[in-house]
């Protein structure tokens, strides 16, 4: 969109193909209009050839995931270092390599030293680039950012950098030019500051029940305050997603290696955990306490809204929960549904909210969809 020639590479065949023929393998609102305009320009394609890709290129960009790792929490980065391999195998000028995934702090010296022992005649820099996009307003975030973060300590690579977004950098964009261990632990630092302020507005709420008070009112009187900021001040279920909970998680883990524990975003993702399991228990008591043989509605299964993502959703507590607790839930989410029915069995699934309503002894609005603002209950 920005002027640059892009091409995207992916082991996954059927991914490639699907992206070639013009279907987005996720629900991102606006993503389909944009891949068109810019295939039908001329500016990108896909491709399961990682030298066909890289051939001239300036920058190369590492986007694989990174999940969290079985058994202890820290961040999975086989991904991250398998493409390190492969790219270094391909690297026949001066390019950068880019670190896009969320990746510990120290990765990007590890990806230097890979591309170092595989092709020790290679010509390149390693920079970090973190990105802090919201699912669901991704295009937005990505076309008008708070600030870009570039962690490098080569000139050369800043410089293709800065031209890479310039046409950011002339909308004024705030462009922070740092070190690569500080770019990376810049990306965590503000993802688990985020679950923490969800983490305290959710702790709040719960004394505003015990006390009488109303925490939408507490969040905008302190959300006013410029220094605090009333976004990611609204109380829910637990935060759920790609990003918060397995960032807190490898944040505490690294934090904790380094002799360094961070006792705050611990105790944050205890709370959050605890939770999601706490609300299944709150359904059931607006039941009268017992849900056996009842049927609970629920509207949106989805951890946010204008996605599609499953990923540490609250409802894969909630709902299961439920159902052993004796309820069969009818459910119903205008974008999550064909990932939802992979995760959550022996549930319901109503063509719209008003299907998901009928008959049933109460509904639980999981996901705060639009949609469901206006509905005539």
């Amino acid at each position: 969109e920005f002027g640059v020639q892009v091409c995207c590479v992916d082991k996954d065949a059927g991914k490639i193909d699907r992206l070639k023929r013009g279907e987005i393998p996720i629900y991102e609102p606006g993503l389909d209009e944009l891949v068109a305009r810019n295939v039908a320009a001329g500016r990108l394609s896909f491709t399961l050839d990682l030298k066909e890709a890289m051939a001239g290129v300036d920058a190369v960009f590492i986007a694989v995931g990174t999940p969290t790792r079985r058994g202890d929490g820290h961040a999975d980065l086989s991904y991250v270092y398998a493409a390190a391999e492969e790219i270094a195998a391909n690297l026949d000028h001066y390019t950068v390599v880019v670190n896009k995934s969320t990746v510990p702090v120290g990765t990007g010296r590890e990806v230097e030293a890979i591309i170092r022992r595989t092709n020790p005649t290679a010509e390149f820099d390693v920079a970090s680039n973190p990105e802090f996009l919201r699912e669901g307003s991704a295009i937005g975030d990505f076309m008008r950012p708070d600030r870009v973060v570039i962690g490098t300590s080569s000139e050369r690579a800043a410089e293709v950098m800065r031209r890479l977004y310039r046409p950011l950098y002339l909308i004024e964009t705030p462009i922070v030019l740092t070190s690569l261990e500080t770019a990376e632990l810049t990306k965590y630092a503000a993802n688990t500051f985020l679950a923490a302020k969800i983490t305290f507005i959710n702790e709040i709420a719960d004394l505003c029940e015990k006390v009488g008070a109303n925490v939408h009112d507490v969040a905008r009187g302190i959300g006013l305050d410029g220094r605090i900021g009333k976004k990611f001040l609204h109380p829910g279920p637990g935060y759920g997603g790609s990003c918060f909970p397995k960032d807190t998680l490898a944040l505490v883990r690294t934090a904790q290696q380094v002799g360094s524990p961070l006792r705050i975003i611990e105790t944050v993702v205890d709370i959050n955990d605890k939770r999601k399991k706490q609300m299944a228990e709150r359904i059931v008591a607006a039941c009268g306490g017992s849900v056996a043989g009842k049927t609970v509605g629920v509207l949106g299964v989805t951890f946010k809204p204008n996605t599609d993502d499953m990923r540490d959703a609250p409802s894969l507590d909630i709902v299961p929960a439920l159902q052993a607790a004796g309820a069969t839930v009818r459910a119903f989410d205008p974008a999550g549904m064909h990932e939802a029915e992979k995760l959550l069995p022996d549930v319901q699934w109503a063509q719209d909210a008003y299907g998901a309503l009928e008959g049933v002894d109460c509904v639980a609005i999981l996901t705060e969809w639009n949609e469901f603002r206006a509905l005539d209950l």
